[in-house]
């Protein structure tokens, strides 16, 4: 079975075969719809420059429509790439045909095409879950509003807050990661395809054409930038999932602190804990644990993606190697995401131990601006509220007056970030009706 640029016969080494094609046919496996899309998509110019009939169309999206169908369906070692095998089957189906579907189209706008094609669709995915995880946070905190508990610096008592305040600022974490990807969507909603290797091709491809038919909102213009850029794309994607993962290991964090019998203020449902093979009585926070840790990989993913490639223009073999990183990042944010949103609905609160551990030196601040209404300067007042307020035994705080201004404990803005999640599933909405529509009308 020969590869696409093969000639005369040439051949290869079986370890430069091995070396070159990596991880390849394993990875490129879940990139076939993206691969079929695109391939539609540049037929579809090919007819309008006459090179392919509108019956030859037909036909070709007939075999993509069956390939697609096939569970059986492997990239051999031999082939390479998803670009080559899918090639080499519409040739087998449809002879010349299937070898004509090449003209104007260079491996190097495929890889980006189909991994453009491939990352929009995740994004809508992940962008959706944590617009859900959010609703489910807020709605925990809406709950848990009125539950009185420390809130901590240095992992020292500070002031009073509520549950509801500190879930809430978790579920704006959220909003803030569904944000965050909506500007990584924006950086990969460019279509690619008519760049060839970066230098175009001397055919009047219509690229507007191209990029309406595959649901992209622009074309991305410089035909070498579509293959320069690719370290940047795969960098700013990893990084809104880095940044939404590194606000997901402080909430595993609390978590794990909270549960323990120390603290005592939530527990995790029995289905939500593993045991110990040793100590009967142990229930572990292996989830959160494992939350946590998870967003500890992403950073080694991000700094693969940067340094991806010399500093010099065009496609590099390079680039290869980014696939890996780029789709691991991915699928651990999408089972990250899926379990914080359903941690929301796992914890059992101790309201009384939360209450409890408010104390009386908690109030300071408080008894300093007291003294501050009534004309002493803050910094007086702090002097004297400082040598009681540090002395153990305060014992429990009788009455606590929580600040009621917009994101504080006693008004963490729950409304506010209802409508905010709210306007995210639209707009998620709007997208992926777009994007999966162009797709479905490709496939007729």
């Amino acid at each position: 079975m020969s590869k696409l640029w093969q000639v005369n016969g040439q051949t290869l080494d079986e370890a430069v075969q091995r070396f070159t094609v990596g991880e390849d046919p394993v990875l490129d496996r879940r990139l076939l719809p993206y691969e079929v899309y695109g391939t539609l998509a540049h037929a579809k110019g090919l007819v309008k420059l006459g090179l392919l009939t509108p019956a030859e169309w037909k036909a070709i999206r007939a075999e993509l429509k069956r390939l697609l169908a096939d569970g059986s369906f492997r990239i051999l070692p031999e082939q390479e790439d998803i670009h080559t095998a899918v090639e080499q089957r519409l040739t087998e189906s449809l002879g010349d045909l299937g070898k004509r579907v090449h003209a104007g189209r260079s491996r190097n706008d495929q890889v980006q095409t189909d991994l453009r094609l491939y990352i929009l669709d995740r994004l809508l995915d992940l962008h959706a879950a944590a617009a859900e995880a959010a609703s489910a946070w807020n709605a925990f905190a809406k709950k848990n509003a009125g539950v009185l508990m420390p809130g901590y610096t240095h992992l020292q008592r500070a002031m009073p807050t509520t549950l509801g305040h500190w879930a809430g600022s978790h579920a704006e974490a959220l909003l803030d990661a569904a944000r965050t990807l909506r500007h990584a969507y924006a950086e990969a909603d460019a279509c690619p395809l008519g760049s060839a290797a970066g230098y175009g091709v001397p055919l009047k491809l219509d690229r507007k054409l191209t990029a309406r038919l595959l649901g992209f909102s622009r074309v991305q213009r410089n035909t070498l930038r579509v293959q320069t850029c690719r370290p940047r794309l795969d960098a700013a994607v990893i990084s809104a999932l880095a940044l939404t993962a590194k606000d997901l290991g402080v909430l595993a964090g609390d978590l794990c602190l909270f549960a323990t019998a120390e603290f005592g203020f939530v527990k995790l449902r029995p289905e939500f804990t593993t045991g110990s093979s040793i100590m009967p009585q142990k229930r572990n926070p292996d989830v959160a644990e494992l939350l946590r840790a998870r967003a500890a990989q992403f950073p080694g993913w991000l700094s693969q993606a940067f340094t991806a490639g010399p500093s010099t223009s065009g496609y590099h073999r390079d680039f290869q190697l980014a696939k890996a990183p780029l789709f691991a990042a991915l699928d651990a944010a999408a089972s990250m995401l899926d379990m914080t949103q359903r941690l929301a609905g796992a914890l059992v609160v101790d309201a009384a131990r939360c209450r409890a551990a408010v104390t009386g030196d908690l109030m300071a601040t408080h008894r300093a601006l007291d003294m501050v209404k009534k004309g002493v300067p803050f910094r007086e007042a702090y002097r004297r509220v400082a040598e009681g307020a540090r002395k153990d035994g305060q014992g429990r705080a009788a009455a606590v007056e929580l600040p009621e201004y917009l994101g504080s404990p006693g008004k963490p803005g729950f409304a506010e970030n209802a409508r905010e999640a709210g306007a995210e599933a639209s707009w998620n909405a709007a997208r992926a009706k777009a994007l999966r529509g162009a797709w479905r009308a490709l496939l007729g």
